[in-house]
């Protein structure tokens, strides 16, 4: 069972930067939900250790897959904040948001790569869903080396992990980029209905 703050008005999830013992949220105006992962549609490769945190402890990752809408999100967020409640740091980030601040960062490049190190757990959000530039797998590439065996990533995508080599782009950097990840890694695949749609559907009534 894990606890989330939820953004009651615009009905969705906004950044998340934490910090042990200290969670900060970009928005007001937000609510805890209770909740258990037993309440989704999905299929956990290893539910134990992600529920526990051993994936963190191990410096492993997850990825949380499912189609658009169905809490991919929700659970990404909701995980990365028991980190934080059991001691570890976390931020979450869209993919998108961090390809523009990797690029604005130009010569305090190394200096915010850096920091990023130092998050016990970077969620990235949206990840894959559109093919990564040259400068985009670079930066990545970067960031996966950085943490390799030394911190977590939870990735939540629409697409497939099959899908992600060719989104990334270069197959030498792709290869170089999921060796780093896919070995070391805990699936949360998720399915069913968009609950946005199914919101939608129940105002309407």
């Amino acid at each position: 069972v894990f606890f989330l703050s939820w953004d009651s008005q615009g009905g969705k999830l906004s950044g998340l930067s934490a910090v042990p013992g200290k969670v900060r949220f970009r928005r007001e105006s937000f609510q805890f939900v209770r909740f258990s992962l037993s309440h989704f549609p999905l299929r956990l490769t290893s539910p134990h250790k992600i529920g526990r945190l051993s994936w963190v402890r191990n410096h492993e990752h997850v990825f949380v897959l499912g189609p658009t809408g169905v809490g991919k999100s929700l659970i990404a967020c909701a995980l990365a904040q028991k980190a934080c409640r059991d001691g570890y740091s976390a931020l979450y980030v869209r993919a998108p948001s961090l390809f523009r601040e990797l690029a604005r960062a130009d010569g305090s490049l190394r200096h915010y790569l850096t920091h990023l190190n130092r998050i016990d757990v970077l969620v990235i959000d949206d990840w894959a869903m559109a093919p990564l530039s040259e400068t985009e797998r670079r930066d990545f590439w970067e960031i996966s080396e950085d943490r390799y065996q030394t911190r977590s990533f939870i990735l939540a995508s629409q697409l497939p992990v099959a899908r992600w080599h060719e989104q990334i782009g270069d197959p030498t950097v792709a290869d170089g980029i999921l060796d780093r990840l896919v070995h070391n890694a805990h699936r949360i695949e998720m399915r069913g209905d968009s609950m946005r749609k199914v919101r939608s559907s129940k105002e309407e009534r």
